[in-house]
């Protein structure tokens, strides 16, 4: 099988780190590098994350750190889902540190020169590290597959009433990516909301006693708290959505669509508006993934999380 290149964006918090144990075990992927981004909380410690997630797992694989602040935005973060350090209170070892000297949107354009078109990105925080990138790289569009990304909704959203939190997080980046000329699949609020494992699923998980199932079951259980006490059946699996998705999109509804992002509404700022449901049409600049087979994904996690 000749393996998909791929480069991981990622806010290194809860949903974030079972993501990444997911995408080590695809066999579809070839994952070449991690690139850090402030979301979930601080670029420091998302970067710190990272890197402990790979120690776990065992991965050696590059980590370039990523932007520390939204384009043009104040900064917001998420301590209260995934705690003060993204990861639970969960200390995790890591002795290891991300490539000096080159920025997470200049290691992007290298590896996709390298790729030669071939490349992919799953970005599942905010999307400031690649608006960074096409900025400053105007041959970059040419050299990027596709982007899948966490991120938006059709509807509603969670941080705001119109948007979700990475999309809110930095709008004008979010923007520059949906209209950057590379088709971006968008993993929004509209399915991931689906991909809920029940508490009982996850100490399924947790029974399989290995290192990276372990850390699994220990991670999530305050934002399963969380979710519960907002009136969820279990904790959503935001990020390895969009890991998933890429991978297989055989489980998953999606459609073609047109989008862009809301950058200075007052009250709908972050939202991703789309033509899914609109008479009105827009050209179509990526698809939006809206319904999952939950069964097929609860499947999916255990399979891959059994294989450490």
């Amino acid at each position: 099988m000749n393996k998909i290149p791929v480069i991981l964006d990622c806010d290194t918090g809860v949903d974030d780190a079972v993501a990444i144990m997911l995408l080590n075990k695809l066999p579809q992927f070839d994952l070449i590098a991690l690139t850090s981004v402030a979301g979930n909380v601080q670029v420091e410690k998302t970067t710190r994350n990272t890197l402990a997630v790979l120690e776990l797992i065992g991965a050696d694989i590059p980590v370039y750190k990523g932007a520390a602040i939204p384009l043009v935005r104040d900064q917001v973060i998420a301590t209260y889902v995934h705690g003060e350090d993204g990861l639970a209170g969960i200390n995790l070892p890591s002795t290891r540190m991300p490539v000096p000297g080159i920025a997470a949107w200049d290691a992007i354009h290298q590896e996709a020169v390298n790729h030669n078109g071939s490349l992919e990105i799953i970005a599942i925080g905010p999307l400031t590290n690649l608006a960074l990138a096409f900025m400053k790289y105007t041959d970059l569009a040419g050299l990027i597959k596709r982007i899948v990304i966490m991120g938006g909704s059709t509807t509603y959203g969670n941080v705001t009433p119109a948007a979700e939190f990475n999309i809110f997080a930095d709008p004008e980046a979010a923007d520059i990516v949906f209209s950057s000329g590379v088709p971006v699949h968008m993993c929004g609020l509209d399915v991931t909301m689906q991909a809920y494992l029940l508490p009982s699923e996850v100490d399924q998980i947790g029974a399989l006693d290995n290192p990276p199932a372990r850390f699994f079951h220990a991670a999530v259980q305050n934002v399963q708290a969380f979710s519960i006490q907002h009136g969820l059946k279990g904790m959503c699996f935001h990020d390895p959505v969009a890991v998933l998705y890429a991978a297989d999109p055989s489980i998953f509804t999606v459609h073609p669509v047109g989008i862009r992002v809301e950058t200075l509404g007052l009250l709908t700022k972050g939202k991703t508006v789309t033509d899914l449901y609109s008479d009105a049409k827009w050209e179509k600049n990526g698809f939006i993934v809206t319904d999952l087979d939950r069964e097929a994904f609860r499947q999916q996690v255990f399979d891959l999380m059994s294989q450490y």
